[in-house]
């Protein structure tokens, strides 16, 4: 029988502002625990969680989740040897490492400590760290801007289709479910009614969102597609061109430093097209899983669409379907498809959301 074995990926990362403690502390006549001592030290005493722990010997690799934050170390051959351990695939501490002692795997007693407040550091600053504070659903055009417009003959009745309806009724069922999902964070819309809304004034909303320090917002754009072809059908996520620069940073904030202002921003912005990528990427695996017998998936697009490269945050714009293609108006204006849409575009984002959260702000690109 083949024994699972886990593998840990190896990640490039930036330690800024990350605590990198400068020296492991001498572990001469420290004790040392055992596996279950270990897990009773770190889970705190009355807690329901599940103890999560690995570890695989061939590799001599180790992990171990507590309180939702992961943790990554190695384990040595004999006492003594230092190493780290890596929370969140972004806070890393030198450790004594664990080792095996007459087959058994135990934990010198600096590297239990040095866990436990790492991991009671995440945990206490769940509240504030390396979280989505916002989402913005935009819902394309409005009011005098109907967007696509087409007419059909559905049901032997001639009916003319507008973007801006289908759009805003998307919209306004994906916000009411991540209210319900999110009761702390705050899901805005551009737009709730039938009105005019200029490119500006929507990513204005957008950027006039205020968050603390690491927080995040993200900018999930809502539309319809149209074409000279009849038969062009179908759904699309795009975000923005990966060599695409844009300023994402506030020059105000580095008076006396520009050329740091033009690392941050080339840094932070970096950060955003690929979590962009993983948001586009997210909603339309999940589009596809859902609608992929009924509608065909056009896949990932790139394009500066004013919406999304005027966004200073990850932002990505959503084509249902076409309205100039009767199949696709049929299933955008019949309530159980549209809803079987918008379940898909919610589950894409709060996939995107766990993954992001769980993971402190780390997203790594593919």
């Amino acid at each position: 029988m083949k024994r699972p074995v886990t593998v840990l990926i190896c990640l490039t990362f930036f330690l800024l502002g990350s605590p990198l403690y400068a020296q492991a502390e001498s572990v001469a006549n420290s004790r040392i625990f055992t596996l279950d001592e270990t897990l009773n030290i770190l889970y705190p005493a009355g807690s329901n969680e599940r103890k999560e722990f690995r570890w695989d010997p061939f590799f001599r690799e180790g992990s171990i989740t507590v309180g939702g934050h992961y943790g990554a170390f190695s384990t040595a051959l004999a006492t003594g040897e230092s190493g780290f351990l890596m929370v969140d695939n972004r806070d890393v501490y030198p450790v004594s490492l664990p080792y095996t002692d007459s087959g058994e795997l135990v934990f010198p007693e600096q590297f239990v400590n040095t866990a436990r407040d790492a991991f009671s550091r995440s945990i206490n600053e769940d509240s504030s760290h390396y979280r989505i504070a916002a989402i913005i659903i935009d819902p394309g055009h409005g009011g005098r801007e109907p967007g696509a417009v087409s007419t059909h003959t559905i049901n032997g009745k001639k009916t003319t289709i507008m973007e801006k309806d289908i759009v805003l009724k998307a919209s306004k069922l994906l916000q009411e479910q991540l209210v319900k999902t999110y009761p702390d964070k705050r899901i805005l819309m551009t737009r709730e009614s039938d009105i005019t809304c200029s490119l500006e004034e929507r990513t204005v909303i957008a950027n006039s969102v205020p968050i603390r320090k690491n927080e995040a917002i993200i900018y999930i754009s809502i539309h319809a597609n149209s074409s000279r072809d009849k038969n062009a059908k179908g759904f699309e996520v795009w975000h923005l061109k990966s060599d695409y620069r844009r300023t994402v940073l506030d020059e105000s904030h580095f008076p006396d430093s520009p050329e740091l202002h033009k690392i941050m921003n080339l840094l932070t912005e970096e950060a955003f097209i690929t979590e962009s990528i993983r948001i586009a990427e997210s909603i339309l695996d999940s589009l596809k899983t859902a609608m992929g017998k009924s509608m065909p998936s056009r896949g990932l697009k790139e394009e500066d669409w004013f919406v999304v490269r005027r966004s200073r945050m990850p932002a990505v714009l959503v084509e249902l379907g076409f309205v100039s293609n009767k199949d696709d108006v049929v299933l955008m204006t019949t309530d159980a498809h549209l809803n079987k849409m918008v379940d898909a575009v919610y589950k894409g984002i709060t996939d995107f959301v766990g993954a992001f959260e769980r993971s402190g702000g780390f997203i790594a690109s593919r």
